[in-house]
């Protein structure tokens, strides 16, 4: 179970092609048709105030002059918001081509979406959307018997904004516990049903965040959850604290049990998860997004003691499935690329591990299904799969498609046949059934989006970052394509948290692609596509080496005449909302237009808010050491906007983001408008989406709208038009 709280936002972020084979629809600046980006002294921006806030680190004062808006819940701060929005939707209102691309995107949407399917109980159960429900509905059915709808999540809410935040079954499927999100929070709620009559059983739990649920048998659950931050500071107040509870069925709330944290043990991440024959609660314990402890408790005697199985956080310890009495675990210690190990359940301890499938030179992850180890390596940001016994043998190869990424391995042990997914840049993503006896997969379920894959190539090069530094790019357009330096282009990045940027497939970029747009990944460090070694050298002190790859990676597409300044875009969510907002201010001559999303913006004061703490392994915080303030300062986006011109600039978040709080963008939007409206004629626009988060559960509705606008501004401010199809 591993604690990756500061997510990649899944929305948005994937190349996106279609089969439609239409000429070139993208035209310059020299078509009469063309609807120039009109300059930005013809926008009128919300006066925003400024105040005397600062703060002193280490003798330096530093001015906040725009510290007010991390009041998320004040009256001034909601009129900003509605003043900034009537700015930007009268901006974005303006762009002739708009509704053109929305009912281009909302077109290739509207396809049946399915999920694999899995057995609980006598139900066997799957997820679907009919093409534009605005949330997935989960069915069931048994054997070969009609599908019933067992939740529909589209009754949530009536605009679509209260999602499926998750759902557990007991052990033998006879009840389930779900959790629903509202407008994007990551506070849920929990609701446990009688899945026989769909009935509610109990209470609702509130106040539940960063938690899974796990199932003692059929008695009740774990969950995990803070002290909830007091009124109005609700959104942005700091989550220290994170305990394990446990629910008994048919008692309230408050009578759950502490198991584990609070003041007692304090950590900012627990989670507890059943091992699979029920006997043994694995607790996971952590004051960052890297580094966790381990500890056990016999569940078949209540007044049984939590024992250690690993202590301290130097490194990362997931527990992936148990056995006849053994532990299996994927590990770094000695193996920054990860090895898995068998632990006898009775003698957990680190000396007594025995080694199962050794480290190599490609980052491993393990899936346990079917009793059987499925290895996943990344070599170069790709997927290759291995299946091994549960001796650590290895039986063969998992044949895969083609080159891509595979995941969601699932089935429960006595399953002969499971489901994996396999998608990339050019192939959508589709359902695979895997016979574990003889090793051979079949297509279950196909993506019935309108696409060719023939028609689109990806293209892996590696480019020379500052230091020397060989990096990794995935580049896919469509066959064809000239070097001309003409093409619009997007470069996405991530570049943080040990998260590997793989291949994947998505419709909310296919209107750019399909109309000879170029789509490119850069595989930067930070991330985890070679390993802790690659994680940490895009860390703390070494996080300028992030940009740095990211510029590199600009230049590369420049240089080799993939696009030129005036086409290129670059974006990023969260994590890579940072990194757009550091690259933007440090070098606003590369870039054309500029997309920082739910980003991280304001590094002195990011640990201040919600589980910001968490997030100091890969950060460091300015009140570490003058070091490392001086550092953050020196790239810290809010603190470097100068009086400059810089690209066309859509700023985007949600007025519901209480893991990256609105205040980093509110902050930026703020700082880039006074600095550049003086100066400069491109547009400096921030678009907040009210009832809406970091992103998970974004109805279809709003990540359509929010696309549609991306790609409006994007070509408008290229002085290039959308004609369609």
């Amino acid at each position: 179970m591993k604690f990756f709280i500061l997510s990649l936002l899944s929305v948005g972020i994937s190349m996106h092609v279609t089969a439609q084979t239409a000429p070139l629809a993208i035209s310059s600046s020299n078509s009469k048709t063309n609807a120039k980006a009109p300059a930005v002294n013809s926008i009128k921006y919300p006066e925003t105030k400024k105040t005397d806030s600062t703060t002193t680190y280490f003798g330096e004062v530093v001015h906040d002059p725009y510290r007010w808006l991390e009041n998320d819940m004040s009256e001034a701060t909601k009129e900003w918001v509605k003043r900034q929005n009537e700015v930007s939707f009268s901006y974005l209102n303006k762009i002739p081509f708009r509704d053109k691309i929305k009912k281009r995107l909302t077109e290739l949407w509207n396809y049946e979406k399915f999920s694999a399917p899995f057995t609980e109980g006598e139900y066997t159960y799957f997820y679907k959307n009919d093409g534009l429900q605005n949330q997935s509905v989960l069915y069931r059915q048994i054997g070969s018997g009609l599908p019933e709808v067992f939740l529909d999540p589209n009754k949530f809410s009536a605009d679509g904004t209260t999602s499926l935040a998750g759902i557990e079954f007991s052990k033998d499927g006879s009840y389930c516990a779900y959790q629903i999100s509202e407008g994007g929070s990551d506070w849920r709620k929990v609701i446990v049903l009688d899945t026989k009559t769909k009935t509610k059983i109990g209470d609702t739990l509130f106040d539940v965040k960063f938690s899974g649920l796990s199932w003692r048998k059929n008695d009740g659950f774990y969950y995990s959850s803070y002290d909830k931050p007091k009124a109005g500071s609700q959104l942005s107040g700091m989550t220290q604290h994170h305990k394990l509870y446990y629910h008994k069925l048919g008692t309230p709330q408050s009578a759950d049990k502490l198991v584990f944290g609070g003041d007692a043990q304090p950590r900012r991440y627990v989670g507890g998860s059943v091992t699979e024959d029920g006997n043994y609660l694995i607790i996971s314990a952590a004051n960052a997004t890297y580094g966790n402890e381990l500890y056990i408790k016999n569940l078949d005697n209540d007044t049984s003691s939590i024992r250690p199985i690993v202590t301290g956080f130097a490194n990362e310890h997931d527990v992936v499935f148990s056995d006849n009495h053994f532990l299996f675990i994927v590990t770094n210690l000695d193996a920054p690329n990860r090895r898995l190990v068998a632990a006898d359940i009775q003698n957990p301890t680190t000396d007594n591990w025995t080694p199962l499938i050794n480290q190599t030179s490609s980052p491993l992850t393990v899936t346990a299904c079917s009793g059987k180890l499925f290895a996943q390596y990344l070599e170069d940001a790709v997927s290759k799969v291995y299946q091994y016994n549960l001796e650590g043998k290895k039986e063969r190869v998992v044949t895969l498609p083609g080159i891509g990424t595979a995941g969601g391995f699932s089935g429960k042990r006595t399953d002969k046949e499971i489901y994996f997914t396999f998608a990339s840049y050019t192939n959508p993503t589709a359902i695979y059934k895997y016979d574990t006896t003889n090793g051979t997969s079949q297509l279950w379920k196909a993506s019935n989006v309108k696409f060719n894959s023939a028609d689109y190539e990806s293209k892996q090069v590696f480019y020379i970052s500052k230091d020397g530094t060989r990096v990794p790019m995935i580049i896919t357009y469509k066959k064809g394509m000239q070097l001309n330096g003409k093409n619009p282009l997007m470069l996405y990045g991530y570049g943080g948290f040990n998260y590997s940027l793989t291949p994947s497939f998505s419709v909310s970029n296919l209107v750019f692609m399909e109309n000879g747009g170029v789509y490119a990944a850069a595989n930067i460090r930070g991330g985890g596509e070679y390993g802790d070694d690659w994680h940490n050298g895009g860390i703390q002190m070494h996080k300028q080496n992030v940009f740095d790859d990211f510029i590199a990676a600009a230049e590369y597409l420049i240089e080799n005449k993939y696009t030129s300044h005036d086409y290129l875009a670059i974006s990023g969510a969260s994590n890579g909302g940072l990194l757009v907002g550091a690259c933007m201010t440090q070098r606003p001559d590369l870039y054309k237009v500029c997309f920082p999303q739910v980003g991280v913006l304001d590094m002195l004061r990011y640990h201040k808010f919600t589980a910001g703490a968490g997030w100091a392994y890969d950060y460091g915080t300015a009140d570490d050491n003058k070091a490392m303030f001086e550092y953050l300062k020196g790239y810290s986006p809010v603190h470097n906007v100068k009086p400059n011109c810089y690209p066309a600039t859509m700023i985007i978040t949600g007025d519901h983001d209480d893991r990256v709080v609105p205040a980093h963008s509110f902050k930026f939007a703020a700082a880039l408008q006074d600095a550049q409206s003086k100066i400069c004629t491109t547009p400096v626009i921030i678009r907040i989406e009210t009832k809406a988060g970091h992103g998970a559960g974004k109805p279809t509705s709003m990540i359509i709208d929010e696309q549609a606008d991306k790609w409006a501004f994007m070509l408008y401010n290229m002085n290039l038009t959308y004609k369609g199809q």
